[in-house]
């Protein structure tokens, strides 16, 4: 399953660059819907992944892997983005249970939470992301006549530009309590740039919202090029992460928020495999180290 996509930050679409680490995430969903002891399901990611020449002859379910869960990127990385899910399904459904009526996806990808999770009637999902990915999702669901579970309003519009007024534009009430999610997102982008989105969410939220986020704590990338994840991926479809990730140091976000009054918690990603059962856990030379999720929520003064 050789590939050689080309390694381009800024493609408009799926089908280079980080638009196609979308593509990585639903074949890694499409895997975890498919599993006897499935964390979290999505009925549409195989179609996403079927519907891009780019990875037609990815896998979509375990059995269609030789070497199966021993297969460091469709077994080990696979389970993890799929032990993510859950954990992130989880926490957006209890913050719309408690407060938030606004949930808004920040770079939104192949996400299809609207589509397949319960959501409270009143509940709106914003989805942020660049046309072409956002076009790419709608002609898939189309095909299949999908139905969103909730209002949902696509929100066409890259992270770099003006977001903030192409959201309000769009409908989004910032004196109303939010939840935000941010999946495998910020360690794309610059440092400022991540600075910046993290102010500005706190800007755009009220009392009662909530945000979470995934967060790399590497001093030096680099260290883990030769681990078993980053090799079988670049080996194997062709995406190499580690030229995708921003090569910058990491502002603490977590910390920023904190000192703006937010009450934060950081968990690592084993800290679930353990609650779950599945998932994957500490190995040497691991690539998944450094990886931390981040809940965060904006209490009443």
């Amino acid at each position: 399953m050789a590939g050689t996509a080309p390694q381009d930050t800024d493609v408009e679409g799926v089908d280079a660059g980080v638009g196609l680490t979308a593509l990585l995430v639903a074949a890694a969903r499409a895997i975890e819907t498919h599993r006897h002891d499935s964390l979290a399901r999505d009925a549409y990611a195989e179609h996403f992944v079927r519907a891009a020449p780019a990875c037609a002859d990815w896998p979509v379910r375990i059995e269609q892997v030789p070497d199966g869960d021993g297969n460091p990127l469709w077994g080990r990385f696979a389970r993890y983005f799929g032990l993510r899910t859950r954990v992130l399904d989880d926490f957006l459904l209890r913050s719309v249970r408690t407060s938030a009526r606004q949930v808004v996806l920040l770079g939104a990808g192949l996400d299809t939470r609207a589509f397949r999770l319960d959501w409270p009637c009143d509940c709106v999902v914003f989805e942020i992301d660049r046309a072409g990915v956002l076009a790419f999702k709608h002609q898939v669901l189309t095909d299949l006549t999908a139905s969103p579970k909730v209002k949902r309003v696509p929100v066409p519009v890259d992270l770099r530009a003006d977001w903030v007024t192409a959201l309000t534009t769009a409908g989004f009430d910032p004196a109303a309590p939010s939840v935000w999610l941010a999946e495998g997102l910020l360690f794309y982008l610059p440092s400022p740039a991540e600075t910046y989105l993290i102010d500005t969410v706190d800007r755009l939220t009220t009392e009662g919202s909530a945000l979470a986020f995934e967060a790399k704590l590497e001093k030096d990338l680099q260290a883990y090029r030769d681990s078993p994840i980053y090799t079988a991926t670049r080996e194997q479809i062709g995406i190499d992460l580690l030229h995708l990730f921003d090569k910058g140091p990491r502002p603490d976000s977590a910390g920023d928020l904190t000192a703006k009054g937010w009450s934060t918690s950081m968990h690592t990603p084993f800290d679930f495999s353990r609650r779950h059962r599945r998932g994957p856990l500490p190995e040497p030379n691991d690539a998944l180290e450094g990886n931390r999720w981040v809940f965060a929520h904006k209490p009443s003064p």
